[in-house]
């Protein structure tokens, strides 16, 4: 068959990869293994736009409908299933064909005559009984060819003999007019009938013709479709190998933005994961930094304010004493005045002397220690910025694509990954290359030409064989048309001429001449009735078992079911076409699976099972996805351990900050001298026990001198003690709580590193594994758009590159030519005629009957009065 060499020819390459088949066998199971586990947790992958597949547009529409002759195709086929209503003897077949090709049962042919003949009558009652309607229809024709000659002869000499209708005489009957209507209208009535089946028998006829000019143009467009086949499918191919490009392509894109990619998809993977712990250990990590900055400044205004408070007290004790001495030298002077001698005053001036060594400076600040080393220390850990830690955290996650592109700078900078891809995409147009594709389907077009014009030369034969056809199937009808044309003009003969007033013996010529007509007719009718049934039975039998057993199959795919039989042709060889097509008959391919494959218009690849003989798939996964590529693609590591919310000069800072010396400040030492108060006296009461006293003196000299020292001290207390108690306030509240800052401080610097730590930590080890998942699945990411190629290339292979449609609409067009066309309108033309031959019994005796009514008869009956 056309179609059968046709694909033999444009496979033959595909039979080179079978080389291949132990080795892509081998690696399958891995690939299917990997391949499984990547299903199980799919990264999410961009899917990449591959276009379409420069798609053939084929011109057969593998469809017949037979309009008005439907109905009678309808008619024949049931009347086909009321002969043959059993089903399809599939099994019997097989078995018939087995034996004949030496199949599973070969041997029996090794023992004999004998078992042939067991084997006939084994097969023969089964055959009989699936045949029994043929046979009984056949039966009957045989009969009737055999019995019409055999009743023309006794029929003729039966009349020679004056019996049978043969003596011209006729008795008078009261009731003749009765017979000679019911005669009449019983002949026209299967005249009209016969004329019927003359005409479906010609309509038959006619279809055959009309569709023969059909049959061109189906095979015209099955020989284009065919050439667009064979003319679209490198350029296919070739589509497919470009878009390996696309894949590529993205490749190198997501390389080269790895940053903004695989940086972004962390940094939102570590929002949703680590970035709420993080910031739980940021805000405490906060919360103690602002604490301790807190503190530190505390410290440090207490620190200032020790300093300024200390330098204060130095230089107003000083002061304070030089001016207590002064007014106490005064004051000695003042007491000095011979005034003091008298007796009475003597007493209160005595008194007043005896206090004048109470005027003196009573706390000692000379001698304490200052805290500027200590003041030195905090200012130079306060120029650490603590406060910016948190944001610093924040910050390490926004820098994550630049941190993702600078570690992976020597995989996207170098041009080893483009040279590799560059060399896939290299090896898959070679591969494409290296079969003879262009090559074997050129010649295959050249091969369709060569048959299409030699088929071409065959028209004019077949039209001319089909005209002959014509011309004898209208010879066969006009034998059945001119009994008919005796019947009609015997018909309108005998009615127009019949006189019912004249006797038989005078009836008219007219009437005499429409009985001859019906007599020509059964004489005609006898002639050709037995050759019409020869013709009739054997187009039966012949068309019949076509339709049945060959036709039906095929439209219901029964017929492939037999060819698809395991062990059809030879027990060893299981499948028939693979056997045929790659010599490989244990390739699960069926004919019944290539048509329906074909039919839904899948590409050839998948129709025939190329895989089997070689795994393009297999070949793919190999090519893009080596293991060079894959280490490559495997080195692409990210770290985020080198992430530093505190830098060591900032931690030895805090440090330094716990050792400042605070904690070795003599508290002690202030506290004590600044309990002591200013003075050894409280300078107001001493002014107001001055004044007293003054006031026991008689006024006068003595008296105004002592209330203007009273005076002078008052002004040294409110100038400057005052001045100095404020200070050692300020001095003592500072002490207190420096005292209280050394005790907590080592604890806020170790709870502020700790907690520092704890968020480093946090970053480096904790979102380790988000950065570890998300890197994989950016490499697997960059292996998916891979995936999408070869799975692309695969369906594109399965639906859209070399679609087979032109192969099951050979095998349609075939069913339409030869069951449509012809089978059908050969068995309607059977049916038609058959018709025709049953009727024309019936029309002989009607016929003989009538003609007695309208010949003109020698004697009468004469009745006399």
């Amino acid at each position: 068959m056309l179609w059968t060499r046709w694909l033999v020819l444009l496979l033959c390459w595909g039979a080179t990869g079978s080389e291949e088949q132990a080795d892509e066998r081998g690696a399958v199971p891995a690939e299917v293994r990997s391949d499984s586990r990547r299903e199980r947790s799919p990264p999410p992958v961009e899917p990449l736009d591959f276009g379409f597949v420069p798609a053939a547009v084929y011109d057969t529409h593998a469809y017949y409908e037979p309009g008005s002759m439907g109905i009678l195709f309808h008619m024949v086929h049931a009347f086909l299933y009321i002969i043959q209503p059993n089903p399809f003897p599939k099994d019997l077949i097989v078995k018939v064909i087995q034996q004949n090709m030496g199949g599973i049962k070969i041997e029996e042919w090794r023992k004999g005559r004998e078992q042939i003949d067991n084997w006939v009558n084994a097969l023969l009652p089964q055959w009989i009984q699936y045949e029994s309607g043929f046979l009984i229809c056949a039966t009957f024709g045989v009969v009737f060819v055999v019995l019409i000659p055999v009743i023309a002869m006794c029929f003729c000499m039966c009349r020679c003999c004056d019996n049978c209708g043969g003596e011209m005489h006729q008795r008078q009957r009261k009731n003749a007019d009765c017979h000679r209507g019911f005669y009449t209208a019983s002949l026209v009535a299967t005249t009209i009938f016969i004329i019927v089946g003359v005409l479906i028998a010609l309509a038959a006829n006619h279809n055959i013709s009309s569709q023969v000019k059909s049959t061109r143009r189906l095979i015209n467009t099955n020989m284009r479709d065919l050439k667009t086949f064979a003319n679209n499918t490198p350029a296919q191919v070739d589509y497919l190998t470009a878009q390996y490009t696309t894949a590529k392509n993205k490749v190198l894109s997501d390389l080269d933005n790895i940053g903004p990619l695989l940086g972004g998809r962390i940094h939102i993977q570590l929002e949703k994961s680590v970035i709420p712990s993080l910031d739980t250990a940021l805000r405490m990590a906060g919360a103690k930094v602002e604490s301790a900055i807190k503190a530190m400044r505390e410290t440090k205004e207490a620190l200032e304010n020790v300093s300024s408070s200390l330098e204060v007290l130095q230089d107003g004790v000083g002061k304070l004493q030089a001016s207590l001495s002064g007014e106490r030298a005064s004051l000695s002077n003042t007491l000095s005045d011979p005034a003091c001698t008298n007796g009475a005053v003597s007493h209160t001036c005595n008194t007043i002397r005896s206090t004048l060594s109470q005027l003196g400076i009573n706390a000692d600040f000379s001698k304490i220690p200052d805290v500027n080393h200590a003041l030195a220390n905090v200012n130079t850990v306060l120029k650490t910025d603590l406060s910016n830690i948190v944001q610093k955290g924040y910050a390490s996650f926004n820098d994550t694509p630049r941190l993702v592109k600078e570690q992976t700078k020597n995989i996207v900078a170098g041009t080893r990954v483009k040279g590799m891809l560059d060399k896939i995409g290299a090896e898959i147009t070679g591969f494409s290359k290296m079969f003879p594709v262009e090559a074997s389907l050129a010649n295959f077009t050249i091969f369709l030409n060569e048959r299409h014009k030699a088929i071409e030369s065959y028209y004019p034969q077949i039209d001319q064989m089909d005209f002959y056809r014509w011309i004898a199937c209208v010879a066969v009808l006009c034998m059945v048309v001119l009994v008919m044309a005796f019947n009609i003009l015997g018909l309108l003969c005998g009615n127009c001429g019949y006189d019912k007033q004249a006797s038989p013996t005078t009836r008219g010529c007219l009437s005499n001449t429409g009985g001859n007509l019906l007599m020509a007719g059964v004489g005609f009718s006898f002639i050709f009735a037995w050759v019409l049934m020869v013709i009739v039975t054997t187009l039966f039998v012949v068309g019949g078992n076509v339709e049945k057993l060959i036709c039906e199959p095929l439209a219901n795919r029964q017929l492939f079911k037999i060819i698809d039989t395991p062990f059809l042709v030879h027990p060893e060889k299981r499948n028939f076409l693979p056997g045929m097509l790659f010599q490989n008959p244990n390739i699960d391919l069926t004919l019944g699976g290539m048509y329906r494959e074909c039919y839904d218009n899948n590409g050839l690849y998948h129709a025939l099972q190329l895989e089997t003989m070689f795994n393009i798939n297999s070949f793919l996964n190999r090519t893009v996805y080596n293991r060079d590529l894959a280490k490559v693609f495997d080195s692409v590591q990210v770290d985020l351990q080198g992430i530093t919310l505190l830098e060591q000069a900032g931690r030895d800072n805090l440090i330094n900050f716990a050792n400042s010396g605070i904690g070795q400040i003599d508290f002690q030492v202030y506290l004590t001298e600044v309990n002591k108060g200013v003075t050894l006296i409280d300078l107001l009461s001493f002014c107001s026990d001055l004044e007293g006293q003054a006031d026991q003196l008689p006024r006068g000299a003595l008296e105004n001198a002592l209330r203007g020292h009273a005076s002078s001290i008052r002004f040294i207390h409110r100038e400057q003690v005052v001045p100095l108690e404020q200070a050692m306030s300020t001095l003592h509240q500072s002490v207190k709580q420096l005292q209280k800052t050394s005790n907590d401080l080592p604890v806020k610097v170790t709870n502020v590193l700790s907690a520092i730590d704890a968020a480093e930590y946090l970053i480096a080890h904790n979102a380790s594994h988000v950065v570890k998942q998300e890197t994989k699945a950016y490499v697997q990411g960059l292996v998916g758009y891979f995936k999408q190629y070869t799975e692309w290339v695969k369906n594109s292979l399965t639906t859209e590159v070399a679609q087979c449609k032109p192969i099951s609409n050979i095998v349609d067009s075939m069913e339409i030519v030869g069951c449509s066309f012809i089978i059908d309108s050969l068995n309607t033309f059977w049916f038609g005629l058959g018709s025709c031959c049953i009727l024309l019994i019936p029309s002989i005796i009607f016929s003989v009957k009538l003609a007695k009514y309208y010949r003109r008869m020698d004697t009468e009956d004469v009745f006399e009065e």
